[in-house]
Protein backbone atom coordinates (compact mmCIF):
# COMPACT_ATOMS: atom_id res chain seq x y z
CA UNK A 1 0.00 0.00 0.00
CA UNK A 2 1.75 3.35 -1.31
CA UNK A 3 1.92 5.69 1.52
CA UNK A 4 1.10 8.85 -0.10
CA UNK A 5 -2.05 7.32 -0.70
CA UNK A 6 -5.04 10.16 0.58
CA UNK A 7 -7.22 7.69 2.61
CA UNK A 8 -8.81 10.68 4.12
CA UNK A 9 -10.03 14.03 3.33
CA UNK A 10 -12.08 16.25 5.36
CA UNK A 11 -13.32 19.09 3.05
CA UNK A 12 -14.48 22.91 4.03
CA UNK A 13 -16.61 20.74 7.15
CA UNK A 14 -18.65 23.47 9.09
CA UNK A 15 -20.31 22.80 12.93
CA UNK A 16 -22.25 25.00 14.49
CA UNK A 17 -23.68 24.32 18.11
CA UNK A 18 -26.27 27.37 17.92
CA UNK A 19 -24.53 30.38 17.75
CA UNK A 20 -21.26 28.91 18.60
CA UNK A 21 -19.12 27.56 15.50
CA UNK A 22 -16.75 24.41 16.83
CA UNK A 23 -15.07 23.68 13.22
CA UNK A 24 -14.90 26.43 11.12
CA UNK A 25 -14.45 25.84 7.00
CA UNK A 26 -11.86 22.86 8.44
CA UNK A 27 -9.75 21.00 5.70
CA UNK A 28 -6.98 18.94 6.21
CA UNK A 29 -6.13 15.52 5.03
CA UNK A 30 -4.63 11.86 6.26
CA UNK A 31 -2.96 9.48 4.49
CA UNK A 32 -1.89 5.65 4.47
CA UNK A 33 1.17 4.77 5.86
CA UNK A 34 1.77 7.99 7.94
CA UNK A 35 1.00 9.50 10.73
CA UNK A 36 -1.11 12.23 11.27
CA UNK A 37 -1.73 14.88 14.17
CA UNK A 38 -4.68 16.96 14.77
CA UNK A 39 -3.27 19.39 17.73
CA UNK A 40 -4.50 22.51 19.47
CA UNK A 41 -5.52 24.12 22.68
CA UNK A 42 -8.83 22.92 24.76
CA UNK A 43 -11.90 23.65 22.45
CA UNK A 44 -10.13 24.14 19.58
CA UNK A 45 -12.28 21.43 17.76
CA UNK A 46 -10.18 18.35 17.44
CA UNK A 47 -13.00 16.11 19.10
CA UNK A 48 -15.44 17.81 17.07
CA UNK A 49 -13.90 16.97 14.02
CA UNK A 50 -13.16 13.17 15.07
CA UNK A 51 -17.10 13.44 15.52
CA UNK A 52 -17.57 14.25 12.22
CA UNK A 53 -15.28 11.81 11.16
CA UNK A 54 -16.51 9.03 12.69
CA UNK A 55 -19.93 9.66 11.70
CA UNK A 56 -21.17 11.11 15.76
CA UNK A 57 -21.73 14.39 14.03
CA UNK A 58 -23.51 16.05 11.29
CA UNK A 59 -21.21 19.06 9.43
CA UNK A 60 -23.71 21.73 9.12
CA UNK A 61 -21.48 21.93 5.36
CA UNK A 62 -18.54 20.35 4.00
CA UNK A 63 -17.53 16.63 2.81
CA UNK A 64 -15.58 13.27 4.84
CA UNK A 65 -14.03 11.24 1.93
CA UNK A 66 -12.91 7.68 2.87
CA UNK A 67 -10.69 6.26 0.17
CA UNK A 68 -12.15 8.19 -2.03
CA UNK A 69 -15.51 7.66 -1.70
CA UNK A 70 -18.02 10.43 0.06
CA UNK A 71 -19.01 9.33 3.97
CA UNK A 72 -20.58 12.36 4.65
CA UNK A 73 -23.79 10.63 5.25
CA UNK A 74 -23.12 7.07 6.56
CA UNK A 75 -23.89 6.20 9.88
CA UNK A 76 -21.49 5.16 11.96
CA UNK A 77 -21.88 1.52 12.27
CA UNK A 78 -21.38 1.86 8.17
CA UNK A 79 -18.14 3.81 8.66
CA UNK A 80 -16.47 0.79 10.91
CA UNK A 81 -17.01 -1.65 8.44
CA UNK A 82 -15.46 0.45 5.43
CA UNK A 83 -12.35 0.39 7.69
CA UNK A 84 -13.14 2.90 10.40
CA UNK A 85 -11.62 2.07 14.16
CA UNK A 86 -12.08 4.70 16.81
CA UNK A 87 -11.05 5.51 20.47
CA UNK A 88 -11.97 7.98 22.76
CA UNK A 89 -10.89 10.62 25.03
CA UNK A 90 -13.21 9.89 27.50
CA UNK A 91 -13.00 5.91 28.02
CA UNK A 92 -15.86 3.68 26.68
CA UNK A 93 -14.41 -0.10 28.04
CA UNK A 94 -17.08 -2.18 28.98
CA UNK A 95 -16.28 -2.28 32.54
CA UNK A 96 -18.20 -4.90 33.94
CA UNK A 97 -15.96 -7.07 30.96
CA UNK A 98 -12.58 -8.57 31.64
CA UNK A 99 -9.54 -7.26 29.45
CA UNK A 100 -9.89 -10.23 27.16
CA UNK A 101 -13.48 -10.35 26.52
CA UNK A 102 -13.41 -6.76 26.03
CA UNK A 103 -11.39 -7.52 22.55
CA UNK A 104 -13.22 -10.51 22.25
CA UNK A 105 -16.51 -8.41 21.68
CA UNK A 106 -14.97 -6.33 18.94
CA UNK A 107 -13.32 -9.43 17.36
CA UNK A 108 -16.88 -10.94 17.54
CA UNK A 109 -18.98 -8.71 15.71
CA UNK A 110 -16.04 -7.72 13.21
CA UNK A 111 -16.35 -11.02 12.07
CA UNK A 112 -19.87 -11.23 12.62
CA UNK A 113 -21.67 -8.45 10.57
CA UNK A 114 -23.80 -9.03 8.12
CA UNK A 115 -23.78 -12.60 8.79
CA UNK A 116 -20.40 -12.52 7.05
CA UNK A 117 -16.96 -14.54 8.06
CA UNK A 118 -14.10 -11.75 8.14
CA UNK A 119 -11.19 -13.10 9.50
CA UNK A 120 -9.62 -11.10 12.48
CA UNK A 121 -6.05 -9.39 11.96
CA UNK A 122 -4.70 -11.27 15.17
CA UNK A 123 -6.19 -13.74 17.98
CA UNK A 124 -7.58 -11.90 21.31
CA UNK A 125 -4.63 -12.76 23.21
CA UNK A 126 -2.04 -11.77 20.27
CA UNK A 127 -3.38 -8.49 20.45
CA UNK A 128 -3.51 -7.75 24.48
CA UNK A 129 0.54 -9.16 23.97
CA UNK A 130 0.88 -6.60 20.98
CA UNK A 131 -0.45 -3.41 22.46
CA UNK A 132 1.64 -4.75 25.87
CA UNK A 133 -1.62 -5.41 28.18
CA UNK A 134 -1.34 -9.25 28.20
CA UNK A 135 -0.69 -9.39 31.69
CA UNK A 136 -4.43 -7.77 32.51
CA UNK A 137 -6.16 -10.28 30.08
CA UNK A 138 -8.46 -11.52 33.32
CA UNK A 139 -8.75 -8.09 34.84
CA UNK A 140 -12.42 -6.41 35.13
CA UNK A 141 -11.91 -3.26 32.34
CA UNK A 142 -13.26 -1.00 35.42
CA UNK A 143 -10.30 -1.93 37.49
CA UNK A 144 -7.20 -1.50 35.63
CA UNK A 145 -5.55 1.61 35.39
CA UNK A 146 -6.24 4.59 33.11
CA UNK A 147 -3.42 3.75 30.84
CA UNK A 148 -3.89 0.40 30.54
CA UNK A 149 -7.52 1.15 29.80
CA UNK A 150 -6.55 3.79 26.90
CA UNK A 151 -4.02 0.53 25.76
CA UNK A 152 -7.35 -1.73 25.53
CA UNK A 153 -9.20 0.51 23.65
CA UNK A 154 -6.36 0.44 21.07
CA UNK A 155 -6.49 -3.14 21.02
CA UNK A 156 -10.56 -3.26 21.24
CA UNK A 157 -10.06 -1.10 17.60
CA UNK A 158 -7.52 -3.26 16.13
CA UNK A 159 -9.59 -6.32 16.40
CA UNK A 160 -11.57 -5.01 13.52
CA UNK A 161 -8.54 -4.82 11.71
CA UNK A 162 -9.48 -0.98 10.42
CA UNK A 163 -7.28 0.91 7.74
CA UNK A 164 -7.79 3.85 9.33
CA UNK A 165 -6.98 3.96 13.28
CA UNK A 166 -8.57 7.46 14.82
CA UNK A 167 -7.04 7.67 18.32
CA UNK A 168 -7.84 10.78 20.62
CA UNK A 169 -5.63 11.14 23.38
CA UNK A 170 -4.19 7.82 23.36
CA UNK A 171 -1.32 8.24 25.40
CA UNK A 172 -3.17 10.17 28.53
CA UNK A 173 -2.38 7.92 31.51
CA UNK A 174 0.76 6.44 29.81
CA UNK A 175 4.26 7.18 31.54
CA UNK A 176 7.42 7.91 29.65
CA UNK A 177 8.23 4.46 28.91
CA UNK A 178 4.89 3.01 28.54
CA UNK A 179 4.51 6.60 26.02
CA UNK A 180 7.77 5.33 24.40
CA UNK A 181 6.98 1.88 23.49
CA UNK A 182 3.34 3.24 22.64
CA UNK A 183 5.06 4.90 19.90
CA UNK A 184 7.33 2.24 18.74
CA UNK A 185 3.79 0.25 18.32
CA UNK A 186 2.16 3.37 15.98
CA UNK A 187 5.20 3.86 13.94
CA UNK A 188 4.77 -0.24 13.30
CA UNK A 189 1.29 -0.32 12.78
CA UNK A 190 1.35 2.62 9.67
CA UNK A 191 4.31 0.35 8.38
CA UNK A 192 1.45 -2.02 7.67
CA UNK A 193 -0.29 0.41 5.75
CA UNK A 194 -2.62 2.05 8.00
CA UNK A 195 -3.13 5.81 8.23
CA UNK A 196 -3.52 6.85 11.74
CA UNK A 197 -5.12 10.19 12.59
CA UNK A 198 -4.18 11.40 16.10
CA UNK A 199 -5.29 14.12 18.58
CA UNK A 200 -2.52 13.91 21.13
CA UNK A 201 -1.35 16.79 23.84
CA UNK A 202 1.90 14.97 24.48
CA UNK A 203 4.13 17.18 22.16
CA UNK A 204 7.28 15.11 22.06
CA UNK A 205 5.15 12.25 21.38
CA UNK A 206 3.50 14.36 18.48
CA UNK A 207 7.12 15.87 17.33
CA UNK A 208 8.48 12.36 17.20
CA UNK A 209 6.16 9.99 15.50
CA UNK A 210 3.96 12.20 13.54
CA UNK A 211 4.78 12.47 9.66
CA UNK A 212 2.23 15.45 9.15
CA UNK A 213 0.64 17.63 11.59
CA UNK A 214 -2.56 19.85 10.60
CA UNK A 215 -3.36 22.39 14.20
CA UNK A 216 -6.37 24.04 14.65
CA UNK A 217 -7.23 27.15 16.61
CA UNK A 218 -10.86 28.25 17.35
CA UNK A 219 -12.20 25.41 14.78
CA UNK A 220 -9.81 26.83 11.81
CA UNK A 221 -6.52 24.54 10.15
CA UNK A 222 -4.39 27.12 10.96
CA UNK A 223 -0.97 25.40 9.99
CA UNK A 224 -0.35 22.27 8.30
CA UNK A 225 2.70 20.36 7.21
CA UNK A 226 5.50 18.43 8.95
CA UNK A 227 6.51 18.47 12.37
CA UNK A 228 9.36 21.02 11.84
CA UNK A 229 7.47 23.11 9.89
CA UNK A 230 5.14 23.06 12.17
CA UNK A 231 6.90 24.09 15.03
CA UNK A 232 8.34 27.03 13.65
CA UNK A 233 5.28 28.05 12.42
CA UNK A 234 4.98 31.89 13.45
CA UNK A 235 1.17 31.70 13.34
CA UNK A 236 1.01 28.50 15.77
CA UNK A 237 3.17 30.38 17.91
CA UNK A 238 0.84 33.14 18.03
CA UNK A 239 -1.93 31.62 18.44
CA UNK A 240 -0.65 29.44 21.28
CA UNK A 241 1.85 31.05 23.00
CA UNK A 242 1.31 35.03 23.09
CA UNK A 243 4.49 35.13 20.69
CA UNK A 244 5.61 37.35 18.05
CA UNK A 245 9.19 38.39 17.04
CA UNK A 246 8.19 41.70 18.85
CA UNK A 247 6.65 40.25 21.77
CA UNK A 248 9.25 40.17 24.94
CA UNK A 249 10.77 36.69 26.12
CA UNK A 250 8.22 35.91 28.41
CA UNK A 251 5.33 34.64 26.76
CA UNK A 252 1.84 36.65 27.60
CA UNK A 253 -1.30 35.04 28.32
CA UNK A 254 -2.62 32.89 25.83
CA UNK A 255 -6.06 34.82 24.17
CA UNK A 256 -9.39 33.24 23.14
CA UNK A 257 -9.75 31.50 26.97
CA UNK A 258 -7.52 28.82 26.31
CA UNK A 259 -7.34 26.30 29.25
CA UNK A 260 -3.60 27.11 31.13
CA UNK A 261 -2.35 23.84 30.58
CA UNK A 262 -1.74 24.16 26.87
CA UNK A 263 0.84 27.38 27.34
CA UNK A 264 3.41 24.48 28.43
CA UNK A 265 2.06 22.20 25.71
CA UNK A 266 2.99 24.05 23.17
CA UNK A 267 6.19 25.73 24.74
CA UNK A 268 7.25 22.38 23.52
CA UNK A 269 6.35 23.30 20.10
CA UNK A 270 8.19 26.20 20.05
CA UNK A 271 10.95 24.38 21.77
Amino acid sequence: MSAERVLLEVDDVVVQFGGVTAVDHASFVARAGRITGLIGPNGAGKTTCFNVISGLQKPNRGTVRFAGRSITRLPVHKRSRRGMGRTFQRLEAFGSLTVRDNVRVARDIHRGIGGLVRPASADVDGLLERVGIAAYAGERADSIPTGVARLLELARCLAADPRLLLLDEPSSGLDESETDAFGELLAELATEGRGILMVEHDMDLVMSVCDDIHVLDFGRVIASGPPGEVRADPAVQKAYLGYSDDAPAEPAPVAGGHAPDDTHVMEAIRA
